[in-house]
């Protein structure tokens, strides 16, 4: 399945379930301190090195976008469904919110301080992951920083593994694999954070949020 078509898979099937997925994630920060915490230190670092625009890709229902306005960055939203921009735009008015392809972005080279990425990524194929690194790269400015947040795989001999999401086929991440390939596409780690799952949670995988930054000279 080539890239195009797993993105209309998911733009579908996120269509198909946004009014459900916006009620379920609303209030998810609520309960999580580690999240808010990497955002809070996401935010702080893309003020420390010029305090540019952000884009929060794969915004879905603009939860997380809001949360990071209320961080005082001037960011925005893009997402692949229609529906979920909508009701992005209709919870949130005073912010702004585009459909778009992470693949392709409507976005200028280096206009962006910050990227946000928290598991937009997931059902990228995996031969298909390093154009979407290299689109963050090139609307990064230099000195800019992504967050990105996915599921980890168990074994590093196994850097991607598949599995059954509820909306459409995902990906896990090794860590270090996908720390290397951001590392190719011009983006160094800076930190990450591993959250290991409780016993309540539905999927037992580690999740990930990787820190990563693009060098000044580039």
């Amino acid at each position: 399945m080539v890239e195009h078509d797993a993105l209309s898979v998911s733009r579908e099937a996120y269509d198909a379930v946004a009014h459900t997925y916006a009620q379920l994630f609303r209030d998810e920060l609520r309960d999580r301190p580690f999240d808010r915490a990497i955002l809070s230190a996401f935010a702080e670092v893309v003020r420390a090195s010029g305090d540019g625009q952000v884009a929060d890709l794969g915004c879905g229902p603009g939860h997380i976008t809001a949360h990071l306005d209320e961080l005082g960055l001037s960011v925005f939203g893009v997402d692949a469904s229609a529906v979920m921009i909508k009701l992005a735009r209709n919870a949130y008015p005073g912010l702004r919110f585009d459909t778009g392809s992470m693949a392709a972005l409507n976005i200028a080279d280096g206009e962006l301080g910050g990227v946000l990425s928290r598991w937009s990524i997931i059902h990228t194929p995996p031969q298909e992951l390093p154009v979407i690194l290299a689109e963050f790269n090139r609307v990064l400015a230099p000195g800019g920083h992504l967050l990105v947040g996915f599921s980890a795989s168990d074994d590093p001999s196994h850097p991607t593994q598949a599995f059954d999401h509820a909306v459409a086929t995902a990906y896990r991440w090794w860590p270090d694999h996908l720390a290397a390939m951001l590392r190719k596409s011009g983006l160094a780690e800076v930190a990450r954070m591993v959250r290991e799952p409780l016993p309540t949670d539905r999927r037992q995988f580690q999740e990930i949020q990787l820190l990563a930054r693009k060098a000044q000279n580039a």
